[in-house]
């Protein structure tokens, strides 16, 4: 049913880049109840209380509605996929509802789309509550993520190994274009695909326009966002999962909350992934997968770059080259900000070096790690009741990097570095027991969980258990792809 004047939205997408999507309309759920409402995204995006509480509201997102103004169409993309090339894969079960305040908003699980091949298009609602829970908690750190606006339950049963609940999640993001989307529109016509790139600078690098090679601009450009983007998921533990082509936004936010997890005890070889069976996207890999993502980023632009593609291969190159130095930059800037460090050197480098080495020799929790240095900042007794209790190495490290800091701010940098390092992330097991929670009908322990994280810096005395490591919690814990 379409329905007028409830949201106005604009198409640039499905109007500008028709040859890579297809128009469809989501069948909807007729029985659904929204679960999360994320009132102060919903404000950014113009959004009313009134409306985000309204019978309209829920119609809309659940799919029953599509206002008039809403062109809702499913994208198409390619992908390599965990090093493997899928020329067909596309949105199996998403569909875009257009953009509000050049943002997109999308409908995951949402039902079949010309994409879906043989997938039913519908997601369970473990999987939805995951990526409001998780995407949110990358938000509220300060890293570039797609959001949640809501999460639905459908009402509906779905079949994966077991009868689940359904859910539908309402993403918003930059944009959902992706390396994937330019292998797919490369494979279509050099038109199409330069169609995609003028759309994507016009969209998120408007600047470039007025470079003497936008396209070889744009690649620099994304090759940043990526390269930071990469480094603060490193700083905080972070584990993807399914770093594929198709996964991988131009715009550098984190996409696909899918097999992803956080680290607890520091081992660069974490993997949580259960079909990464040789650990290609392991915690230590990410940076190395970067460059190999936009590597084959690079590729699709070669016809843009210059009309002699062994120039654009070269200044492609070039560029590509800088991607690993430049991530090494922003993850020793990343740690310095985590250890009160505030100035670029070899011995401040070394320290962060040595920190990481005692983490993983002793298997200490990353998290907690930063937090209680702060704490023995300030008071040096309080080693005792830390993650470095009785650790042999940590008394020397700890001196040199105590001769690094202003001795006179102690007080301040601890307070900085709280500020700066979470005490509350969205840890595996609590995930599973709020999931569980919610699945037996208790939405108390997500809605409490969802409130912790808003401001995850702020540590509360009477929510320690939210701090807590299972004993081996990451040897055995494994994340699926919730399709």
């Amino acid at each position: 049913m379409t329905i007028s004047n409830a949201i106005k939205f604009k198409n640039s997408y499905a109007k500008e880049l028709h040859e890579i999507c297809e128009r469809c309309v989501p069948s909807g759920f007729n029985k659904s109840e929204i679960v999360l409402k994320n009132y102060i995204l919903a404000k950014e995006l113009g959004l009313s209380k009134k409306f985000v509480e309204s019978k309209e509201c829920l119609e809309i997102f659940s799919g029953v509605s599509i206002p008039e103004s809403s062109q809702p169409i499913a994208q198409g993309y390619c992908g390599h996929q965990f090093g493997h090339f899928n020329p067909q894969l596309g949105d199996g079960r998403a569909i875009l509802l257009g953009e509000i305040n050049n943002q997109d908003i999308q409908l995951k699980g949402i039902g079949q789309t010309p994409f879906s091949r043989r997938g039913d298009g519908k997601s369970s609602l473990g999987p939805v509550l995951r990526e409001y829970i998780v995407s949110e908690f990358m938000h509220s750190i300060k890293i570039p993520t797609t959001r949640a606006l809501f999460a639905i339950k459908t009402n509906e049963t779905v079949m994966r190994e077991t009868e689940q609940f359904g859910g539908v999640l309402t993403r918003v993001a930059k944009s959902h274009i992706r390396i994937g989307t330019f292998e797919y529109a490369r494979s279509k016509s050099n038109k199409t695909l330069k169609s995609l790139a003028d759309y994507s600078i016009n969209r998120h690098y408007p600047e470039l326009n007025q470079t003497d090679n936008k396209y070889l601009s744009f690649f620099a450009a994304v090759c940043d966002r990526q390269a930071l983007l990469i480094s603060k998921w490193m700083s905080v533990g972070f584990i993807h999962g399914v770093m594929n082509t198709d996964n991988m936004t131009i715009s550098g936010e984190t996409i696909d909350y899918g097999p992803c997890a956080f680290m607890n005890e520091y081992n660069p070889k974490t993997v949580f992934s259960s079909i990464d069976h040789n650990g290609r996207y392991a915690y230590k890999n990410q940076p190395a997968i970067l460059v190999w993502n936009l590597a084959k980023f690079a590729e699709t632009l070669i016809p843009l770059v210059n009309e002699e593609s062994e120039k654009s291969v070269k200044q492609l190159t070039e560029v590509l080259q800088l991607v690993m130095p430049s991530y090494e930059e922003y993850f020793y800037k990343e740690h310095f900000k985590k250890l009160g460090l505030e100035e670029k050197s070899n011995k401040n480098i070394r320290i962060v070096k040595d920190y990481l080495s005692i983490l993983e020799s002793n298997s200490i929790d990353l998290t907690s790690s930063f937090r209680d240095l702060s704490k023995i900042l300030v008071n040096d007794k309080k080693i005792k009741e830390s993650v470095f209790s009785n650790i042999h190495n940590f008394d020397q490290w700890y001196e040199c990097w105590k001769q690094e800091l202003n001795k006179n701010q102690n007080l301040n940098i601890a307070k900085k570095m709280d500020s700066i390092n979470p005490c509350y992330i969205p840890r595996n097991h609590i995930i599973e027991e709020v999931l569980m929670a919610v699945m037996n009908n208790d939405l108390s322990e997500l809605n409490k969980f969802i409130k912790i994280l808003e401001n995850p810096f702020k540590e509360i005395s009477k929510y320690q258990e939210y701090t807590s490591t299972p004993l081996n919690s990451d040897s055995n814990y494994v994340t699926y792809c919730g399709t």
